[in-house]
């Protein structure tokens, strides 16, 4: 593998589906999607539109939000096919004059991405907090929770046993 880190939405239960407007599937490949609430003033900012502002990470294949998002090995097409798909959706829903202008845009917004998980372990959980400052401007914290160091990173469930005759 490339070496590439990239993070992708994952699903625990449903509670995304009763949290945001539009959820995210498991396994879509993510970005934090703020740009989303760029031009939203505070007083707009309630519900689920305030529940997908606060801690929603956007998938970008049902451009659904995610509370969660993991460290994920990618290639470089994994990449690319991200940063169409999102340049895809500023023209569709932002209006971009076309996907020329917004491919830088959208590369910004990957690279950020990839530069959280770039030191991170593949399995690294993620979430986010956003909050307006006194400003307007949106401020994100990112919190991450590692896996477990012992290998293999996942936990046994049945052990088996020689039989006894």
């Amino acid at each position: 593998m490339s070496g590439i880190k990239l993070l992708r939405t994952i699903r625990f239960d449903g509670t995304d589906d009763r949290v945001f407007a539009l959820a995210a599937q498991g396994g879509e490949w993510a970005v934090s999607g703020a740009f989303a609430f760029a031009d939203l003033a505070a007083e707009a900012l309630t519900g689920r539109t305030r529940q997908a502002f606060a801690g929603g990470f956007l998938g970008v294949e049902s451009f659904g939000r995610s509370t969660f998002v993991t460290v994920a090995e990618a290639a470089p097409s994994d990449r690319d096919e991200i940063v169409f798909r999102l340049a895809m959706h500023f023209v569709a829903r932002y209006g971009a004059p076309d996907i020329e202008a917004a491919l830088p845009s959208a590369g910004e917004e990957v690279a950020f991405m990839a530069s959280l998980a770039a030191d991170a372990p593949i399995n690294t959980l993620l979430t986010v907090h956003r909050v307006l400052d006194a400003g307007g401007h949106i401020k994100e914290q990112f919190r991450t929770i590692k896996p477990p160091a012992s290998e293999p990173p996942h936990a046994r469930i049945w052990k088996i046993e020689p039989d006894e005759t």
